[in-house]
């Protein structure tokens, strides 16, 4: 099942530790489950579905696996996936947007205490997530970015902890504004150009708005050119 795994989910498995019990959220047809499970490298998982047509997607992938006994499918909600007895100690939230993602954790957060680690791939608005992550006692551990298909995502991979994160941290990753790979030199590249035509749009009289972008491009210049 290897093969079905697309760049980026290759990166989120690279974040699953050896034998753990993993509820991926939205699971898109289990393909990470039993990936992960085809490996050896988990002991027990939960595809997690709430759309009907890719949960009956999921059943039949993972009967034809042969894996019905290790990965449970289920049709549910977010962390309503999963109760005290599953023993959950990774969870996955792939290809949403970073205040969905950050929704679903605070609607399930009674159920995160045991948890090891969250790994988290936001398709928008990460900084959401990570303030999210750092007001919930997450510190954040690893981040990856990566490119496919003329996309851009990020993975954030984080464990309970406190911890603290500047502005540019929230906005850029404590780990890849540091790293500077060059998918993220391309991801903040993009964005300047996109901000400053957004600027020469504004007429000179709408001060308040040409000042607010005028700051975030000041910003990204400012990561840009750190050493």
């Amino acid at each position: 099942m290897e093969a079905y795994l697309s760049q980026r989910l290759q990166a989120v498995a690279s974040y699953v530790p050896k034998g753990a019990r993993l509820l991926d959220v939205g699971s898109d047809h289990a393909y990470l489950p039993l990936a992960l499970m085809s490996q050896g490298l988990l002991d027990f998982a939960i595809a997690g579905e709430v759309v009907a047509g890719p949960y009956q997607s999921a059943l039949t992938n993972v009967a034809q696996a042969g894996f019905s006994e290790q990965i449970s499918v289920r049709l549910a909600n977010g962390l309503a996936a999963f109760e005290e007895k599953d023993r959950i100690s990774v969870i996955t939230i792939c290809g949403m947007g970073g205040r969905l993602i950050a929704e679903i954790l605070e609607n399930g957060k009674a159920k995160l205490h045991p948890l090891q680690r969250l790994i988290l791939q936001a398709n928008n608005r990460e900084d959401e997530l990570r303030q999210w992550l750092l007001a919930n006692h997450f510190t954040i551990v690893a981040e990856e970015i990566v490119q496919e298909n003329d996309k851009i995502y990020e993975i954030i991979v984080a464990e309970p902890g406190q911890s603290t994160l500047s502005s540019k941290d929230l906005r850029f990753g404590p780990y890849l504004r540091l790293e500077k790979s060059p998918v993220f030199l391309k991801k903040w590249t993009k964005e300047l150009a996109k901000l400053n035509q957004a600027l020469q749009q504004i007429p000179v009289q709408y001060e308040t708005d040409r000042s607010a972008i005028g700051q975030k491009i000041e910003a990204i210049k400012e990561v840009l050119n750190e050493s």
